[in-house]
């Protein structure tokens, strides 16, 4: 059993109360201890960031960069350990979480790098005596609030592009995967200077509140809900620090008359099944040209068919179970009404008997596209389906929600691919590929109420994580 505590200045303190940790796959195995921890904890976690950014700043790029690789070595060597951790607490199946534990890692290089990259650039001045150019400062103190579905890999890509800009990190981890998060948080935790990375968990909104209302905290980067999110955005702009926020999605796929069927289907299910659903990104509409409805519809039934849920610690497991049972009834809740709504069940829209928060894998065809099941993000395995007669009907119900993070569209043709990227109303649009997931060095970010519009990962993240200062040096 793992007992995880706050890391404050380089100290391991527990918090107020301990509260138990139950394994999403079985109702009464408890498998650790959080603390609630209080206001005072985040005051002298953030107290602890703001007298460390110094040392951390004047550390410079490169010896930032190595720090990272170190801590990129430390989470490579432990990626089984933490893998059974974070698919033992939220439910993400084995093979899954050894793959995040190593974009954890990844990650981390890649931001390693960034201290041999250049940074601003060299500007022609009025006077041809004066040296006119640009750096970046880093913001200061980042408060960094995470989600539960991805515990190993969303702190990371906050966390490493934060230290290697050369800020100082307060990090609140989600209740329902703080043991993920805080066993590899304390794994590399000396890699750098005390105060430098600093963790405090908490159950309710004493601590994130405390956190983003800090006068210390000069950034707040924050993935979650899209209620939360316009909460944080609302302090955040009265205090006038910098706000990021990426918060939910209800990804389309379009699938033209010529797609490829079989890969359409197979892509479908791995965007739509993986994580039980329980990603941002993942596939919930499916948008299909009804010449290809039927024969898409049959295959994608089968596909589902053959998919097996159940322990993610088994290898041969594709659907672990969602991560609470507060999670279980708020899908089930979308599948009851859908079934009272019209929509025509072809596979699940139950529970499994098995001793957990499971849900099946479901498909609903015969859709309105304006059903709460087709506008509202359910997040868990649930898929509407949803025919359309030609490709601008498509377009337009792809449009029709208020999100916009990911799209793809499934087709063999170029001229149908470019219309689709440009008319889709998305951060992220992909062409036979699945909507879920995107490379640690590309932007990752959506339009509407999926984000603050500003973008992460990549070297995007220089963006929010500096401020561009302008230098003129006029030669006496």
């Amino acid at each position: 059993m793992m007992h995880a505590a706050n890391l404050i200045n380089g100290q391991e303190r527990q918090g107020e109360e301990a509260l138990a940790v139950y394994n999403p796959s079985r109702y009464d195995h408890v498998i650790g201890t959080i603390p609630r921890s209080s206001a005072a904890d985040v005051a002298d976690a953030v107290a602890a960031a703001d007298q460390a950014r110094t040392i951390w700043r004047n550390a410079g790029a490169m010896a930032r960069g190595n720090a990272l690789f170190s801590a990129a070595r430390i989470i490579e060597a432990h990626r089984d350990e933490l893998a059974i951790l974070a698919a033992t607490e939220m439910g993400k199946p084995i093979g899954e979480a050894r793959g995040e534990a190593l974009r954890a890692a990844a990650i981390l290089r890649y931001y390693a790098g960034e201290g041999a990259r250049s940074v601003g650039e060299v500007i022609p001045a009025g006077n041809p005596k004066t040296l006119q150019y640009t750096t970046r400062d880093p913001v200061g103190v980042i408060a960094v609030i995470t989600p539960w579905n991805f515990p190993l890999a969303i702190p990371m890509w906050k966390i490493a592009p934060a230290l290697a800009y050369g800020n100082t990190v307060v990090i609140k981890p989600a209740e329902l995967a703080s043991l993920s998060a805080y066993q590899m948080l304390a794994l590399i935790l000396s890699c750098f200077p005390e105060g430098v990375l600093n963790v405090v968990i908490g159950r309710g909104r004493e601590a994130g509140e405390a956190l983003i209302r800090h006068p210390r905290v000069d950034a707040i980067t924050f993935t979650g809900s899209s209620a939360v999110g316009s909460h944080i955005a609302e302090v955040a702009a009265s205090r006038g620090v910098k706000y990021q926020l990426e918060m939910g999605g209800k990804n389309p796929v379009i699938v033209a008359e010529d797609a490829d069927l079989a890969s359409a289907v197979e892509l479908t299910v791995s965007g739509a099944m993986r994580s039980a659903g329980q990603k941002c990104t993942a596939t919930s509409r499916v948008i299909v040209m009804s010449s290809v409805h039927s024969v898409f519809r049959d295959a994608l039934v089968e596909r589902v068919r053959q998919l097996k849920t159940g322990d993610p610690l088994d290898a041969e497991t594709y659907l672990g179970p969602v991560v609470s049972a507060s999670q279980k009834e708020s899908v089930m809740s979308f599948v009851e009404d859908a079934k009272r709504s019209g929509g025509r069940l072809l596979i699940g829209g139950n529970l499994p008997d098995l001793p957990g928060h499971f849900v099946l894998p479901t498909i609903f065809d015969d859709v309105s596209a304006d059903a709460p099941i087709a506008q509202e993000e359910v997040f868990g395995p649930v898929v509407a389906i949803v025919s359309a007669a030609s490709l601008d009907e498509a377009i337009a119900v792809a449009n029709s929600v208020r999100y916009g993070l990911s799209a793809s569209v499934f087709t063999k043709s170029l001229s149908t691919a470019l219309e689709v990227v440009d008319r889709l109303d998305a951060g992220m649009v992909r062409v036979n590929e699945e909507t879920a997931g995107v490379e640690y060095q590309a932007p990752f970010g959506g339009k509407k109420e999926s984000s603050s519009h500003s973008r992460e990962q990549g070297r995007a993240a220089i963006e929010f994580f500096t401020e561009t200062k302008t230098v003129a040096i006029r030669s006496v």
